[in-house]
């Protein structure tokens, strides 16, 4: 038997560079590294788990997904290293239901979608959207008339206090203190700790904020639950960042909202269907800002993403409790 890392040159060179490669080699040996590239069909990538049978799979986006008979073909694949995020399309739900120990990129890339996050409540305010039309296209510039606002002493409101919003809270205290969330779920100590004030509820946060930042997960109650008549009610010359769950929001009552209200400034970077049609009407308008889900680790700082994979292998073979293991629940808020 031997373990397995079955990740593309570019995933190695971005997740695992600096070393990292040679770290993973020396905890898994006996290992095979395969290039998912150079397998042909899903036969010859079932054929590779069968021949190896690997206790420990390290994987990314381009490992060919699971089947759904695992043990059928590999019987002794105890651990799955994926280290992106979302892993729905690549293993299926029977397989943490029998056991399957599996982990992802996780709270390991917190601070960069945060950052994400902070750029563009940032560029809501200067309305960057708008002016890199106006001056690319039209030959535009400002004149008497024009109006820029600063996040400088804004109210923030953070549907959601998980980890990434956390991560927000600390990065908006050099522009604001005057934060607030809605996040039922969330202790009161978490909320003291951070100096954030408890929102009673959803109208109560879009009503009072100027600056709302969308973070909930994605469930069956919150699914479409940011509706037109909180959105409508974001004070004038407001703003609406989404960087966590695009099928939280109505996105049709998103785009008409944004059509009537010109003052109200719209910064996406999810959405329900991904990649966003060609046809959505959210495109093409000045005051929407649209990311194309690039709040994840940028480029240079998957290697964090690598380290997090690296920790939670060497604690697997310790016989520790790995980080913030996936379990159903996870499984099935994920994208």
């Amino acid at each position: 038997m031997k373990n397995l890392l079955c990740l593309t040159r570019r995933e190695i060179e971005t997740f695992l560079p600096d070393g990292r490669l040679e770290e993973a080699r020396s905890l898994l040996e006996p290992v095979r590294c395969v290039d998912p590239l150079s397998l042909e069909s899903e036969e010859a990538w079932f054929g590779l788990l069968s021949e190896c049978n690997p206790e420990i799979l390290v994987a990314a986006w381009k490992t060919p997904q699971l089947p759904e008979d695992l043990p059928a073909v590999a019987s002794d694949l105890k651990y799955v290293c994926y280290l992106p995020g979302s892993v729905r399309h690549f293993l299926p739900r029977s397989a943490l239901e029998n056991g399957l120990l599996v982990t992802n990129w996780s709270s390991s890339v917190s601070r960069t979608v945060s950052e994400c996050a902070l750029l563009m409540a940032l560029a809501c305010m200067r309305r960057v959207r708008y002016w890199t039309e106006e001056m690319h296209s039209n030959g535009g510039w400002k004149n008497d008339n024009t109006e820029t606002l600063s996040l400088i002493g804004r109210r923030v409101g953070l549907h959601g206090l998980g980890l990434i919003a956390q991560q927000l809270v600390e990065l908006l205290k050099p522009f604001t203190r005057n934060i607030s969330a809605f996040s039922p779920s969330v202790p009161d100590s978490i909320f003291e700790d951070l100096g954030v004030r408890r929102s009673a509820s959803l109208e109560d946060l879009f009503s009072q904020n100027d600056v709302i930042v969308e973070l909930a997960a994605l469930t069956d109650k919150t699914r479409g639950m940011v509706t037109e008549d909180l959105l409508g009610s974001i004070p004038v010359n407001g703003a609406f960042v989404n960087v966590g769950r695009g099928a939280v929001v109505d996105e049709a009552a998103l785009a008409r909202v944004a059509s009537e209200r010109s003052d109200l400034q719209i910064a996406l970077d999810v959405y329900s269907i991904e990649p966003l049609p060609k046809d959505s009407p959210l495109r093409g308008m000045k005051n929407v800002l649209l990311l194309p889900h690039l709040g994840g680790p940028t480029t240079d700082r998957r290697r964090d993403a690598g380290d997090h994979g690296l920790k939670n292998i060497r604690r697997y073979l310790r016989g520790e409790d790995p980080i913030d293991p996936l379990d159903l629940s996870m499984y099935d808020r994920a994208s």
